[in-house]
């Protein structure tokens, strides 16, 4: 109860500080700084997403995001598209975003068409035989909704089996139940990168 009343007033101090600073007007230098094709993405994603409680709360989120993912994903509309996926899928399956967005980096360092030894597929590594199990055989596994669709409903289920513990669930996720590098893996990039702060 404690931790979670503590990650509570974290967010609400996040969101709140980010409000802060959207509020306060740009400098000429900070607004020239800005990548046109951005802020078009995020007008676009702000008006059009329904996951978030409001437009303000999604262009915090999704400029925050944005900023932190730059650097595996440089193309800044793909960026803003790979996010408000990420966050409807992930809020459509009950789970944190910033929980997936580690899962991602973890899987394929947001590689949208990484292939795996085993012949796992996009962003979040998703085993071809599941197409094949749901009846959705010409489904396409590096399409992005696609994709992010299978692997938070995969990991909701996990979540779900283990009665939310987090540990066994990532690591049923990979094949690893028993162990937990992939686990730690997954919560060192959730805090270090992905966990608002």
């Amino acid at each position: 109860m404690a931790a979670g009343a503590a990650r509570c007033l974290r967010t609400t101090r996040y969101w709140m500080a980010a409000v802060l600073l959207l509020a306060l007007p740009l400098s000429s230098e900070a607004r020239d700084a800005v990548d046109p094709r951005l802020r078009a993405a995020l007008i676009e994603a702000v008006h059009s997403s329904d996951s978030f409680e409001n437009r303000y709360v999604a262009e915090v989120w999704l400029t925050d995001m944005s900023h932190r993912l730059r650097s595996r994903v440089s193309d800044p509309q793909e960026r803003v598209r790979i996010l408000t996926l990420v966050h409807q899928e992930a809020r459509h399956a009950g789970l944190e975003p910033e929980l997936v967005l580690a899962v991602i980096e973890v899987e394929s360092n947001f590689n949208r068409f990484a292939i795996s030894p085993a012949g796992a597929r996009g962003l979040m590594q998703i085993m071809p035989f599941w197409l094949d199990e749901i009846g959705a055989g010409d489904d396409n596994l590096f399409h992005l909704r696609t994709n992010l669709r299978f692997g938070t409903t995969i990991l909701r289920h996990y979540m779900d089996i283990e009665e939310g513990n987090l540990v066994r669930a990532l690591a049923r996720y990979n094949g690893s139940l028993g162990q937990t590098w992939y686990p730690e893996r997954v919560f060192r990039a959730w805090e270090q990168r992905w966990y608002p702060h």
